[in-house]
C-alpha cells in the first residue's frame, strides 16, 4: 500500500520538473524577476538553479527519502520567501519564467501553494515511509500516480491560471482594455 502522502509528495516533485525545464530553456524571465526584487541574477546561475530543480524533482519522486524530501523543503522554502518578498516589495509584475511564458506574477496562492508544499515535504522528510508510492500493487501504484497527477493539475491552477483570470489581470490584456477606456 501506497504512504498516505506519496501522492502530494509526487505532485510536489513533479512541479519542480515542469517548473525547472522551462527556465532552463529560457532563463531571462527568473533573471529579470529576480533583479526586479534586488536579488542576484544572470542565465547562468538561473540555469544551474534550474537544473539542480529538475534534477532534485526527479530524484525526490523516484525514491522519496529523507535527505532529498528535505531539500525538497529547502527548494520550497526558497520560492516561498522569494514570492513573499516579491509581494512586499512589488517588483515582480511578469512572470518568473517557472510555467512557460504565461505572464504569471506572483500572487498570495502562489504563496500558498509553495508553503502549503515546503510543508509536506518537511513531512515527509520526518517519515520518508509515508511518501513511499511503489511499496503497493499495480492498482496502489496507478492510484496514486493518477492522484498527484491532479493535484499536479490543480497546484499549476493555483500557480499559473488562476493569476491570469483575476479582474485585475483581464483588465490588463486584450482588447477589453481598449473597448472599456473608449467607452469612458
Amino acid at each position: 500500500m501506497s504512504g498516505e502522502l506519496a501522492a502530494p509528495f509526487l505532485a510536489a516533485s513533479a512541479l519542480l520538473v515542469g517548473a525547472g525545464v522551462p527556465k532552463l530553456g529560457d532563463p531571462m524571465p527568473l533573471v529579470r524577476a529576480l533583479r526586479s526584487t534586488g536579488l542576484p541574477a544572470g542565465r547562468g546561475l538561473v540555469r544551474v538553479v534550474a537544473g539542480v530543480e529538475v534534477a532534485l524533482g526527479l530524484w525526490a519522486a523516484a525514491r522519496p527519502g529523507t535527505l532529498n524530501a528535505a531539500l525538497v523543503c529547502a527548494a520550497y522554502l526558497l520560492f516561498t520567501g522569494f514570492v513573499a518578498l516579491a509581494l512586499k516589495r512589488g517588483g515582480v509584475l511578469g512572470s518568473c519564467g517557472c510555467f512557460g511564458k504565461a505572464d504569471t506574477p506572483p500572487t498570495r496562492s502562489h504563496l500558498a501553494v509553495t508553503g502549503a508544499l515546503a510543508v509536506l515535504a518537511g513531512v515527509v522528510a520526518a517519515a520518508p515511509e509515508r511518501a513511499a508510492w511503489t511499496s503497493g500493487g499495480a492498482p496502489d501504484v496507478v492510484g496514486t500516480v493518477a492522484l498527484a497527477a491532479l493535484i499536479t493539475f490543480l497546484a499549476w491552477q493555483a500557480l499559473a491560471v488562476l493569476p491570469t483570470v483575476t479582474p485585475a489581470a483581464v483588465r490588463s490584456t486584450g482588447p477589453a482594455t481598449s473597448t472599456a477606456t473608449t467607452n469612458r
